[in-house]
């Protein structure tokens, strides 16, 4: 229940989020928000994450799909055993939904934070592509540590001494 409630709550910030830079910005123009290092600047991303696959939308869709598909198929498989798996299943398929809807509804992903300093920039991004990765790397800190294996059983008692026994 952890993870279908994390999803919704992602996928909802995220196009909230990407409504209100749409609203309040122009295509390419940003906001200064801490000078020198981090801007709101609307962008258009036809491609995956970071621009990676540029313009390759109409395989996207079905990727995303797919993926969701796999992730509700296989979940108790690949994430059982704790709240941090849950949380990062959570944080994965919402971020795959909130991105999901823009390429369906717009034909592209709006990213929107965008990174920078003394001439290096950072690919912008927004709150699906931050929760996606922040979601991968749970689940990958969680496989590491053994967090998302489920709790060995205690032994069953021995039954099959005889009673009156010493």
């Amino acid at each position: 229940m952890l993870a279908l409630s994390l999803s919704f709550a992602v996928a909802l910030l995220d196009q909230l989020s990407k409504y209100a830079i749409r609203s309040s910005l122009c295509l390419g123009h940003g906001r200064e928000v801490i000078p020198g290092w981090f801007d709101l600047r609307y962008v258009q991303n036809t491609g995956a994450a970071w621009g990676v696959f540029e313009g390759l939308n109409h395989w996207l869709v079905p990727l995303s799909l797919a993926m969701l598909v796999v992730m509700a198929r296989f979940r108790r498989h690949f994430m059982s055993g704790g709240r941090l798996p849950d949380l990062a299943a959570g944080l994965i398929g919402g971020g795959i939904v909130g991105n999901l809807l823009d390429r369906v509804r717009l034909g592209y992903v709006v990213d929107f934070l965008d990174f920078h300093w003394r001439g290096h920039a950072f690919p912008a991004f927004n709150l699906a592509d931050a929760a996606i990765c922040t979601g991968v790397g749970l689940y990958m800190l969680s496989e590491l540590r053994g967090w998302n294996r489920p709790a060995a059983e205690p032994a069953a008692p021995n039954r099959t001494a005889k009673r009156g026994s010493s």
